[in-house]
């Protein structure tokens, strides 16, 4: 088609996710598998790379900006844009849940966070008794440095009995088809509360010089 040279692409084919080290494809494809293509980079100079014309530049390529351009009928015709962004990913998929406490009261805020180390891009889900009302804020901090890790964090206020249960994450790799879920108990009572049971009488007697222990229990 020589008006358009190069077959269109969907949004999800325009940016790239590819971890260190792999080699990925920027998949501009001509209408005509003997046109002359060429890739750029944002500084517009010329990248080198295989072409395949039924999936388009096969290499390693740096983070950033890439466009294909042909010439069709003498005239040149540029692709979309192409971003590739380069991700730290293991194949493995660390994940931690931590609960500064597991029992709270009626009105407290309940804090839970869900920690993935060494990669850059996950998709995490929660899953806990308020989901379904949609209470609770999730937070998310990116930390670089000393090590790579994602935190999530999940705060339900004005906790009640009826936030009680499972509070579990599931993060799944962006890249392989690995996933890892944890899980944390959570218990809020109406109000707190201490039962006593002392293990002796309202009355005691003790000889001189004799050690006498005396025992309570505490709930």
């Amino acid at each position: 088609d020589p008006d358009m040279p190069f077959v269109p692409s969907i949004p999800e084919d325009q940016f790239i996710l590819v971890e260190e080290g792999d080699p990925t494809v920027i998949p501009c494809r001509t209408s005509d598998p003997d046109a002359q293509v060429t890739l750029i980079n944002s500084l517009d100079k010329a990248v080198y790379a295989l072409y395949d014309t039924k999936q388009g530049f096969i290499g390693n390529f740096p983070a950033g900006s890439y466009t294909c351009k042909t010439m069709a009928g003498g005239v040149e015709f540029k692709s979309d844009e192409f971003l590739v962004y380069i991700i730290r990913a293991t194949s493995q998929l660390p994940v931690e849940i931590e609960a500064l406490k597991t029992v709270y009261k009626t009105g407290e805020t309940i804090v839970v966070t869900c920690v993935v180390f060494d990669n850059e891009v996950v998709n995490l889900q929660w899953n806990y008794p308020g989901k379904v009302k949609e209470k609770g804020l999730i937070k998310l901090d990116d930390i670089k440095v000393p090590s790579q890790k994602l935190v999530y964090t999940l705060t339900i206020p004005e906790a009640s009995v009826k936030d009680t249960g499972d509070y579990e994450c599931t993060a799944r790799h962006a890249t392989k088809e690995v996933k890892e879920n944890k899980k944390v108990v959570i218990t809020v009572h109406d109000k707190g509360f201490v039962h006593l049971e002392p293990q002796f009488s309202p009355l005691e007697a003790v000889n001189l010089h004799e050690v006498k222990n005396f025992v309570v229990d505490v709930q």
